[in-house]
């Protein structure tokens, strides 16, 4: 995601903030940019892009403490992949397997596909619990200006029906990526296979060096009654008040696609239905998770707030199932 470097300060302000009560049933006064959500037993963790990853917890979904950061210190590995890093980590995804939580994250130079994911696994979630414990694992992709014409940001692990793990994510550039994992998660599959699954048109002629005007990104699949969706954001974040972020989505039978949204027209070829977009009180929303809870879908995303100068709070919107298609009522944030 482009245009971050304007949210340390905001962030860290939310660093002091506890038992935060929601600004409306869906919205919540947390800091919590490019949000990624769990529940584990009774507790519900949010993970969010700040200095070091920042994480919330809640046992009702209403009320949330600020638990501290995933890395106190910055991995050496990643001063060696962006060497003026500026000590932000960005939309971390969070995912449990076989006894592990697994949480991919991303470095980056600002407007430079300069970027890796990284990844941190963990036995517990509980900062209280004697084995709590991020172990760093490294690498796991990594785009370089000038050889790739995409962007190694904004993650999202994703599993197909035959349990096979993919890593799917992207920025601008050539849109989003998708690539096999093997079966340890940690790195990418032998042979590799590597596929586009959504993009927008760039403007021809472009130095392959910067992002472009092909705004998407922030990706994020499910699966549900035979098809994969593929969530991703339109247009431009970090703006604050002049941010105009949405969520698109389109599905597909296969993870790899093609996906089209439902007028039939291909996320390859800029396709994808608008599910949720800003209006004057909240401009932009967007880079969202999906959390299945009780029976119900919802839709975990960022929303910047135009009455308090555009910070970045966090949404919480129940999805309805129509015709196999995800809606989204965002009528009630006024």
């Amino acid at each position: 995601m482009q245009n971050r470097l304007k949210l340390s300060s905001l962030l860290s302000v939310s660093c002091f903030l506890f038992n935060l009560h929601p600004i409306s049933a869906q919205v919540y006064p947390i800091r919590a940019h490019d949000p990624s959500i769990i529940k584990t037993d009774s507790t519900y963790y949010i993970f969010a892009t700040g200095r070091g990853i920042l994480f919330w917890s809640s046992t009702d979904r209403q009320h949330w403490q600020f638990r501290g950061r995933i890395f106190n210190r910055t991995p050496d590995w990643v001063y060696q992949v962006v060497p003026d890093f500026n000590g932000d980590m960005w939309a971390p995804d969070i995912s449990y397997y076989n006894g592990k939580y697994y949480l991919f994250y991303a470095v980056s130079k600002f407007e430079r596909n300069t970027s890796a994911i990284g990844l941190a696994t963990n036995v517990t979630l509980n900062p209280d619990d004697p084995n709590y414990y991020w172990d760093d694992h490294g690498v796991v992709v990594r785009s370089i200006p000038g050889r790739d014409l995409w962007n190694a940001i904004d993650p999202n692990l994703a599993v197909d029906e035959q349990g096979t793990p993919w890593l799917v994510f992207g920025s601008f550039w050539d849109g989003i990526k998708l690539v096999k994992l093997d079966t340890s998660r940690t790195r990418i599959a032998e042979p590799e296979q590597w596929y586009t699954v959504a993009c927008r048109p760039r403007t021809f002629g472009l130095d392959d060096t910067l992002p472009g005007d092909g705004a998407i990104e922030a990706p994020y699949i499910i699966h549900r009654n035979g098809y994969y969706y593929l969530f991703v954001s339109f247009d431009y974040c970090c703006r604050g008040v002049r941010s105009n972020y949405k969520v698109a989505v389109g599905r597909s039978k296969q993870i790899f696609g093609p996906y089209v949204d439902r007028s039939g027209k291909r996320m390859t070829d800029g396709g994808g239905t608008i599910i949720v977009e800003g209006n004057k009180h909240f401009p932009g929303l967007g880079h969202n998770a999906i959390l299945y809870d009780d029976g119900k879908d919802y839709i975990v995303l960022h929303a910047y707030d135009a009455e308090h100068h555009g910070v970045p709070d966090l949404a919480i919107l129940p999805i309805q199932w129509v015709d196999d298609w995800p809606v989204v009522d965002t009528s009630y944030l006024k």
